[in-house]
């Protein structure tokens, strides 16, 4: 008996222990990493945007968006380099129900790093930070727009889907374009041409129409396979948060874009359309900020069912974090418009449940990852003859 636990002890000290060989890291990758990438970098835009911050705040911030471009660049080459090593068994993941739908984690994490570099890049890289931004905003719109229509496309002719089994990842692949669109927001102002301003700005409105009608009628049919089938198993516990989402970048969305229309307008001979324009984006945002608190109020309650039993680790996890993170830095912002302290207090409070979680996330991924549990594809299921952790393995068996 003695013997059997030390080597358990072994092999949870060994990296990639509970993978057959170290290759399966990159035969096994998918883009569910990349929620990892989403997660940092909301809390660094978070720690940002907190009113009366202390430096130390703004540099752990600023750290945190340096160490998501490495973790993005990392993940990036992992998985390129599985579509370069093992094309074939890479593309099954669009025949696959689930996991085709966290394509939309890669444009929306690029956007968390496109964002650092407005907020955090001046001070390092002076005016070429926002060049820098704008460059990559251009292809992170591109890949936004691509899998918020690749991905249904792929659901309406080549996957299995049945309501009772459905669950809020269906928002990911469409949610990446009002990230995109929250992105447009704030790099139009920093661009020296109003005319570009023009074009990235209205593009940041198209995006979001691409995005949040479609998102609020998933939600609708969510909203209703709960109410038919109740909730979805503990392994896919945090998908409760992923309805979030869209409602915070929504509204986040129209607060950086109607900030930044006045002024872009009347750059381009446009002031007869600026009457009114700020006042009906607030008061668009403040009744999305609302119908966000339900859905708050409601994961919540759902998060707290679950826990009341065993709720198995996976990168799903990490779906607890962008959601509520979008949530707080639209709430703060919300203050920097209407200062109503309650606002700031809110924002204050979700950024800090924000980055208790992204510890406790972050510190289980670091496990799973070393032990290997984490790396699985479940595209290769039917391929793989020997037994694979799973996406619901627990870190704690």
């Amino acid at each position: 008996m003695k013997i059997d636990n030390y080597r358990l002890i072994a092999d949870g000290l060994m990296p990639l222990s509970r993978l057959s060989q170290p290759k399966e890291v990159i035969r096994q990758f998918t883009p569910n990493w990349f929620a990892a990438t989403m997660g940092t970098g909301i809390l660094a835009i978070a720690l940002s945007a907190l009113p009366h911050k202390h430096e130390s705040i703004y540099s752990i911030g600023e750290s945190l968006w340096k160490f998501n471009i490495a973790l993005f660049l990392t993940f990036l080459f992992l998985y390129s380099a599985r579509w370069l090593l093992y094309f074939n068994e890479a593309r099954r993941i669009f025949r696959h129900s689930v996991v085709s739908m966290f394509f939309g984690c890669i444009p929306m994490g690029l956007s968390t790093i496109i964002n650092g570099f407005v907020i955090y890049g001046p001070n390092i890289l002076g005016e070429t930070a926002n060049i820098i931004a704008l460059n990559l905003w251009y292809v992170d719109a591109v890949l936004a727009i691509a899998c918020g229509v690749a991905i249904p496309f792929m659901m309406f002719t080549h996957q299995q889907h049945a309501i009772e089994k459905m669950t809020a990842v269906w928002l990911l692949p469409v949610v990446a374009s009002e990230v995109a669109a929250v992105s447009a927001g704030m790099i139009a102002p920093k661009i020296a041409d109003s005319h570009d301003q023009l074009i990235v700005l209205i593009s940041g409105f198209v995006l979001w129409a691409c995005s949040v009608p479609l998102a609020m009628s998933i939600l609708s049919i969510l909203l209703l396979r709960m109410i038919l089938h109740k909730l979805p198993e503990a392994g896919m516990a945090a998908t409760s948060w992923l309805s979030l989402g869209p409602i915070g970048t929504g509204a986040l969305a129209l607060l950086t874009l109607g900030e930044a229309t006045p002024n872009i307008f009347e750059s381009n001979g446009l002031e007869i359309f600026i009457p009114g324009i700020q006042g009906f984006y607030f008061i668009a945002v403040i009744l999305l900020w609302g119908y966000g608190l339900w859905w708050l109020l409601i994961a919540t309650a759902i998060t707290i069912r679950h826990f009341q039993g065993h709720v198995p680790f996976n990168l799903g996890w990490w779906g607890y974090t962008f959601p509520l993170g979008v949530y707080a830095v639209t709430t703060l912002r919300i203050y920097k418009v209407m200062p109503i302290e309650a606002f700031a207090i809110i924002g204050g409070s979700l950024t800090a449940v924000l980055s208790v979680l992204w510890l406790i996330v972050g510190s289980r991924t670091i496990r799973g990852a070393w032990q290997g549990d984490l790396f699985v594809s479940p595209c290769l299921k039917d391929l793989v003859q020997e037994p694979q952790p799973s996406m619901n393995t627990s870190l704690d068996e």
